[in-house]
Order: structure tokens, then C-alpha cells, then sequence
């Protein structure tokens, strides 16, 4: 017969203490992890935060900076020496060697234009009103807006690599020493440049652009010229034309002066060249976007709309 088992309360005890011993390791074992958690989610706000406090820090500072560099221009732009030989070079960089790219996209435009409105206004039967649209869209905003982005795409990037090989070689630095007063040679003609020729080749392009339209209306339709003119101006105004127009010398103001401002800043070598040239082509053409909807804001308020509201 065997002895009886005799159950000892300690021993009865202990599976418990050990369950609940592992119950509490367990506990704080979460509790431990939700602190590392909470932890961390609080570090990475604040990091976040500085993040983001150290880009507008840097976008004030950036921003500072260009407005000096304008504040600079103004108080230079009509000090001798004058530099007109320099500026009419620019003149011509910006105007003759710009022309054959501005009239491609100015014919490719309008016709492009008229090709894709005929069918529209075909069907609510009115494309008698296709010389007037088209005229419409290309002086008031297709024109001046497409020869801003073009004329930015290829003077922005050249100005600010030009600008930026002679900062990194120095060159600069011994026109100063030389008293040739580089800012004069090399910003404020480059920037009166741009202020004087995008009007005149906003309307090259214009004309041009009008003038493709017409031809493929004259193809389409065989719409004589006589009343292809007298329709798309029959709802021009000549403020209209003008404002529009005269706009684009802010876009051109805009392109010189940031690419002159980020090629006379480069620091380095030719790598920060090429990033300052890419950076005057993007900053400038999303200025020119925010000052196109400024200006057509005020101008609306100023003169009213073409049916005169």
C-alpha cells in the first residue's frame, strides 16, 4: 500500500508566485515597451519640428538675402558707370539668339491652339468666334506666360552658370580688387536686358502665334485674313494688350535677378554651379507663375474684364 501524499502549502504556493512573478515581468515588460514607444514618437516629433523650424529658418534667411541683393540693385542700377555696351550685348543675347526658339513655340501654339478649339466651338456651332478666342488666349495669357517659362528655361540657367564660373575662378573677386565694378558689368545690364526685350519678344510670339492660327484656319476652312483680323480684335481691348504685355517685363525682372543673385552667391566649385543654374530655372518660373496670377488679379480689379465687368 502507498504512503499517502502529504501536500506541502509551500509547495501548493509556488506555481503561483512563479505565474504571477511572470505576470509582472510580463506588465512591465509592456509598460517598458510603451514607454520606448512613446519615446521615440516624441522624439521623432521633435526632430520633425526642428526639421522644419531649420527649413523656414533657412527660407527666411534665403529669402533676406535675395531681397538685399534687390535692395542692392535699385541702389546701383542708375550709378555710373552706365555699361551700355554690355547691356546692348545682353540685349542681343536675349533678343536675336532667343528668336528662332520663341517663334517655334509661338507657331506651334497657335496652330496647335486653333486645331484644338475648332472642334469645341464646331459643336455649339461657333467657330465663327475662333479668330477671337484664339486672340483672346494668346495676347492675354498663353503668350506672355509661355515666353516667361521659355525665356527663363535659357537665360535663367545661362546667367547663373556664367555668373557662378566666374565667382569660383575668382574672376569677381580681381574685378573688385581692379575697381571695375563687377555688379554693374555683370547684374544690373543683365537684369535691364530681360526688362526690355520680354515684352518685345512676347509680342514676336504673339504674332506669330496668331499668325499660325490663321494659317491653320485658312487650311481648315479657307477664313480669309480680312475677317480673320477683324474677328479676333473685334474683342480686344488695347489696355488689354498693353497690361498683358507690359507684364512680362516683371517676369523678365524676376529672371534676371534671381539668376544674377544665385550666380553671384556660388560658393564651391562647378558642382554648386550647375546646382545654381538649375535652381534659377525652377525659382524663377514659379515666381513668374505666382506674379502672373498677382498681376491678372490687379488688373481685373484695375480695368474689368473684356466683356466689361
Amino acid at each position: 500500500m502507498e504512503p499517502s501524499r502529504v501536500t506541502d502549502p509551500e509547495s501548493r504556493s509556488a506555481p503561483d508566485t512563479s505565474f504571477a512573478e511572470r505576470t509582472r515581468q510580463a506588465r512591465k515588460a509592456r509598460a517598458n515597451e510603451k514607454i520606448l514607444r512613446e519615446k521615440s514618437f516624441t522624439e521623432r516629433t521633435i526632430e520633425r519640428i526642428r526639421h522644419s523650424q531649420s527649413v523656414l529658418y533657412g527660407f527666411l534667411d534665403e529669402a533676406g538675402r535675395l531681397f538685399t541683393f534687390i535692395g542692392q540693385f535699385f541702389k546701383r542700377f542708375w550709378r555710373r558707370p552706365f555699361e551700355f555696351k554690355e547691356l546692348l550685348n545682353q540685349m542681343d543675347e536675349v533678343g536675336s539668339k532667343s528668336f528662332l526658339l520663341v517663334s517655334v513655340c509661338g507657331l506651334a501654339i497657335g496652330i496647335v491652339l486653333a486645331m484644338q478649339s475648332r472642334g469645341t466651338l464646331a459643336r455649339f456651332g461657333a467657330e465663327a468666334f475662333l479668330p477671337s478666342m484664339l486672340a483672346l488666349s494668346v495676347f492675354k495669357e498663353i503668350g506672355p506666360v509661355i515666353t516667361g517659362l521659355v525665356l527663363a528655361g535659357r537665360l535663367g540657367a545661362g546667367f547663373a552658370a556664367e555668373i557662378g564660373s566666374m565667382k569660383v575662378t575668382e574672376q569677381i573677386d580681381a574685378m573688385e580688387a581692379a575697381a571695375l565694378k563687377p555688379f554693374h558689368y555683370l547684374v544690373v545690364t543683365r537684369v535691364l536686358a530681360c526688362v526690355i526685350m520680354f515684352p518685345l519678344m512676347t509680342i514676336l510670339v504673339d504674332v506669330i502665334a496668331l499668325s499660325g492660327g490663321f494659317l491653320e484656319s485658312n487650311l481648315a476652312s479657307g477664313m480669309d485674313w480680312r475677317v480673320f483680323i477683324d474677328t479676333a480684335f473685334s474683342s480686344m481691348r488695347f489696355v488689354d494688350v498693353i497690361v498683358d504685355t507690359m507684364k512680362t517685363s516683371i517676369f523678365g525682372f524676376i529672371v534676371g535677378i534671381v539668376a544674377c543673385y544665385l550666380g553671384y552667391t556660388v560658393r564651391g566649385g562647378t558642382r554648386e554651379v550647375g546646382q545654381a543654374a538649375m535652381q534659377a530655372v525652377v525659382l524663377s518660373s514659379l515666381l513668374i507663375l505666382i506674379a502672373d496670377v498677382v498681376v491678372v488679379r490687379i488688373s481685373l480689379f484695375v480695368f474689368g474684364d473684356v466683356s466689361g465687368g
